[in-house]
Parts: C-alpha cells; structure tokens; sequence
C-alpha cells in the first residue's frame, strides 16, 4: 500500500510550544476540497493562543494548528464538489471562510425541519450557530485545525473565489475585513445611509484600521480614532485612516499612579473609572472639535477604559459596535448615561455572509458608490484596496512561523519598524 502524502503544519503544543509537524495528508471527504494554503495571517487571538496556550476563557486541550485568515488554491475535488458547486474548479484561487456552522443540516446532508432547524443558520447568523466548528480556537473539543499548514482540507461552501488582480496576501485580509463588514452591519452604516456619520474608533491596530478605511468607504463623514501608542495614530493620520490633520487622533493616557482625576466638581460616589473615561473623553472631543460626540463608535480594543470612554464619546442616539474581544468584566458601567441618551451597546461577534462581499471591496470594488447609485463615488473610494494592502508589514515563510509570533509579540522588528499585520507564505 503505497505511503500517504504528508503537509507541514506549524502546531502549538502549549505556551510558546509551536513545532513544525509533518502530517499526513487524506483525500477530500464529500463536500469538500483540498487546498495549497498560501497565505495567512496572523490575528490577536493566534498571539493569545501563542503566549498564553489560551485565548479568554477557551484553552487548548490538544495539540492545534492556529491561523484562519487564509488564501489558497484548489488542488482537488471531493465527491460532490462538481455538482453541488459548479463555479469551483482546480486551480481556482480562493479566500477561505474558517467558521463552520451546523447550516441546519443532518449528519445526512439532508435538512432540518421545525424545532430541529437551527434557527441561527436558518436566519442568515450562521456566527451564532451553537455547534459552530471554528478553525483554529479552542471554544469546541476535539479542536478543529486551522491553516498554518501547507496543504488542508475544508468545506467547498467556504470557499470564495478571489481575482487574480488579488494576491494571497491580499485576500488574507477577507477574514479581518469581514468582521468590520459585520460590526458596520449591525451598527446600522453599512449598506451606506444617505445620512453622514461622524465615526470614532478605539484602537489602531489591524482591526481598528480596517474599520477607519470602511468607515471612509461606507461614506461617513469624518472618521477619528483613539490609542495608546503614538506611532499608530501616526501612521493612521499619514496614511489617511482618520481626518482632520493634527486633530483626527488622540493619544489616550495612561492613567496616574494616584489615580488623580482633573475634572471639576467630581462626584465622591462616583467609580474612580468612570471619572477618568469622563476626562478622557471630554479631552478626546475637545481635540476632535466634536463637542456633541459621535454618531457610530467602533469599539476594537476591549480595554475597560476604552469601553467605557466610549460611552461618554458617544452622541445623542449613538451606537456602540464591541468588536474588540478583552476584558471579560467591566467593574462598573454608566447605566444611567447610556440610558438617557439612548446610546445603544451592540454585540459583534465575528461574521456572517460577508465573504463576497469583502473579496468585491479588496477587489477594487466600490461599495459606497455601487450601492448608492452614484458614480462620484468611484474617484472619491479608489485608494480602499491599496490602504488596507499597507496593514501587511511583515511577511515570513511557514518554517519562520515562531519567529513570526515573537516578532508579533514584540510589535518592533529589529530596524524598529512597527508591526501590524504578519502574514505567513507559502
């Protein structure tokens, strides 16, 4: 019997335990198609994993391979594919959607019914679905791989086909990209309204920075954004992630060894953390030259100050996207203020039918324009693509995987460069 072929996979073992393994590698099962990974990048919850063997609350219980923001091409068939979707075919360059629902379906293939239908799949909330299989987390047992790996297996239905104008490394950023796509759902902005918005987010990362550049593209008026670390705000102004030059960023300090507050007249039974987001945020919109706040806030750190500053930097009538996934517990909220001001706190919790539409906007597709009708739009949205391709600084090969999550951990490479997205090739 003749030997199987083999794939080498980058596989984390514990903290900082990452080996590279050769595994064998099986033909495709019903449904589904192989595929050569050539490109995937590295997420904030791939470090947790990396640092800590856990993320929150999931830790790894076998040995996992991490990554799922991917791009590959097909390599073969399974039983089925040809039929069941016709539009894929060897050869074919594909981005990879790494969340797998129970799409209401029995172990059969065949579909549920009546109160045994999954009324998340059924509803278009796949991201919701309670038996829903994500590559590369620990949340479910026995764990299911992610895509540091050469050669993978994965359901043909998410697989989504990219042009050949799009690099791997591009296509990539559809996962990230579809998580703002989600949140800008559910914050009410995406498809554009014709009523322009005033847009802040916390934290300039990856994320933070795709929702900047979608902001823009979605056609919000002015977009700002808040940090801790200079370089990032930075770059966001240089670039052209926020507006307003000098005045479209704010510098969040940190706070005091005292826990000294300067605000006027402060209320003794008031928390000390509420107090300092006060502050903070009415120094923030003071810069901003923003008195009456935000229409759309981005939430992408999960820091408990920025959670709450968010509130106070909030409008009349404001949403509030969490996108950010940090502290699990906030020691006290301003009820009453969010109450009042009827500022509404929404969930986001990664993506749902976003895929192709994220492979449209890389593309060099023009969202706002083509859903407004409105050709101005294409010259004023041209640079979205070309903005989100500067987010990839770094790139090494799945060998240099480790090496890859240290330089991530340290966010400076050896020239002092900063670090925001690490892409590993194939």
């Amino acid at each position: 019997m003749p030997a199987l072929p083999t794939s080498l996979a980058a596989v984390l073992h514990g903290p900082k335990d990452l080996r590279l393994e050769s595994r064998s590698l099986w033909a495709p099962g019903p449904g589904q198609c192989q595929l050569d990974v050539k490109a995937t990048g590295l997420c904030g919850s791939d470090l947790h994993y990396y640092i800590a063997g856990r993320n929150g609350d999931f830790a790894i219980r076998s040995p996992l391979v991490l990554g799922h923001e991917s791009s590959g091409i097909i390599t073969a068939l399974g039983p089925g594919v040809a039929t069941q979707y016709p539009h894929l075919r060897v050869g074919m360059r594909v981005a990879v959607e790494c969340g797998i629902p129970c799409r209401s379906l029995n172990s059969d293939g065949s579909q549920r019914t009546g109160k045994d239908a999954c009324k998340h799949c059924s509803n278009s909330r796949y991201n919701l679905c309670k038996n829903l299989r994500f590559c590369s987390s620990a949340k479910t047992f026995p764990h299911r791989d992610g895509m540091l790996q050469q050669t993978i297996n994965h359901e043909a239905w998410c697989l989504h086909p990219i042009p050949d104008s799009l690099s791997y490394s591009q296509a990539a950023l559809t996962e990230p990209l579809s998580v703002l796509l989600h949140a800008s759902r559910r914050a009410g902005i995406c498809p554009p309204s014709s009523y322009p918005s005033l847009v802040l987010v916390f934290g300039v990362g990856a994320i933070g920075l795709i929702a900047c550049a979608l902001a823009q593209e979605l056609g919000a008026e002015r977009v700002c954004a808040v940090d801790i670390n200079n370089d990032r705000l930075a770059f966001a102004a240089r670039e052209g992630f926020t507006h307003g030059e000098g005045t479209g960023t704010y510098c969040l300090p940190l706070p005091s060894k005292t826990g000294a507050t300067t605000l006027t007249d402060p209320n003794p039974k008031e928390p000390e953390n509420i107090r300092r987001a006060k502050e903070n945020a009415a120094n923030a919109l003071a810069i901003f030259n923003e008195p009456d706040g935000f229409d759309v806030v981005f939430e992408c750190t999960g820091a408990e100050g920025c959670v709450l500053m968010s509130v106070f930097c909030a409008t009349l009538g404001a949403r509030i996207a969490l996108v950010g996934m940090g502290n699990p517990v906030v020691s006290s909220f301003p009820i009453s203020a969010a109450a009042t001001r009827e500022v509404d706190l929404i969930g986001s919790f990664r993506y749902a039918d976003t895929y192709n539409e994220a492979v449209e906007l890389l593309s060099g597709s023009k969202l706002a324009a083509r859903t407004n009708g409105d050709s101005s739009g294409f010259d004023k949205h041209a640079d979205f693509s070309q903005k989100l391709s500067k987010l990839v600084t770094h790139r090494y090969p799945l060998s240099k995987t480790k090496e890859a999550f240290e330089l991530l951990a340290r966010g400076r490479d050896e020239n002092g460069g900063m670090v925001l997205k690490v892409v590993i090739e194939s």
